[in-house]
């Protein structure tokens, strides 16, 4: 009887069929792994693709590796230099990053049992986590960018206001415009209450001079580098 926690790895070497097998099954672990992800999570859709083809990769490279260790070493240098040519990513998609790499070791070893008891464990554990701690509010998580003269300080003139209009901000960007003679400053907050979207815009124009302001859907920037 085959026993589905032991290596389907001939002993004498892998097979074109054990090799298909393998890598098709990655696949269907690393979609289940990606829609996991989607549940009450932001993500780009290149990020769901690649996770989902993650196992596969490395299920590949471990069954080519094979045991030799000057292999290994050379696949984990290459590796490691996908983290400078890659823009730094959330906790949560780290995590999702680093289950689906530990799905395609597993299969790469040939355990198809116990990569699906992993997937069948952590899934589970990720809903859970993302049930009890959902995160901000979609609907008013806003950005939110504000043009202000070269002689205000930005540090805290208007911490004041989005204290009492937001749950939540975060200063995400300051850059000179007009020739040094404008700041223009980007933030990420979500409004405590939507319908006073209109007076926190109104208090924010008294202390920037009335200059322009923009309220806009947060979306998430696909910041990938080539």
């Amino acid at each position: 009887m085959l026993n589905i926690f032991d290596s389907i790895i001939p002993s004498t070497g892998i097979t074109p069929l054990v090799f298909i097998i393998l890598v098709l099954i990655s696949l269907v672990l690393g979609v289940i792994i990606s829609l996991i992800h989607t549940y009450k999570n932001d993500y780009t859709r290149s990020f769901i693709m690649t996770l989902a083809i993650l196992p596969a990769i490395v299920c590949v490279v471990i069954l080519m590796v094979n045991g030799n260790i000057g292999a290994g070493v050379a696949v984990a240098g290459a590796f490691s230099l996908v983290r400078f040519r890659s823009a730094p990513g959330t906790a949560k998609e780290i995590g999702a990053i680093f289950a689906a790499m530990g799905v395609g070791l597993i299969i790469g070893m040939g355990y198809i049992g116990y990569a699906a008891l992993f997937t069948a464990l952590i899934g589970p554990a990720i809903l859970f986590f993302a049930r009890l701690a959902p995160g901000e509010n979609k609907t008013n998580r806003k950005l939110l960018k504000i043009t202000i003269p070269e002689t205000l300080d930005y540090s805290d003139v208007f911490e004041e206001i989005l204290d009492q209009y937001t749950s939540s901000h975060k200063l995400n960007q300051v850059r000179t415009s007009n020739m040094g003679s404008l700041f223009k400053l980007s933030y990420e907050i979500v409004l405590a209450d939507s319908a006073l979207e209109k007076e926190f815009i109104d208090k924010l124009r008294i202390r920037n001079g009335n200059l322009e302001i923009s309220l806009s859907e947060y979306q998430i920037q696909n910041t990938e580098q080539l």
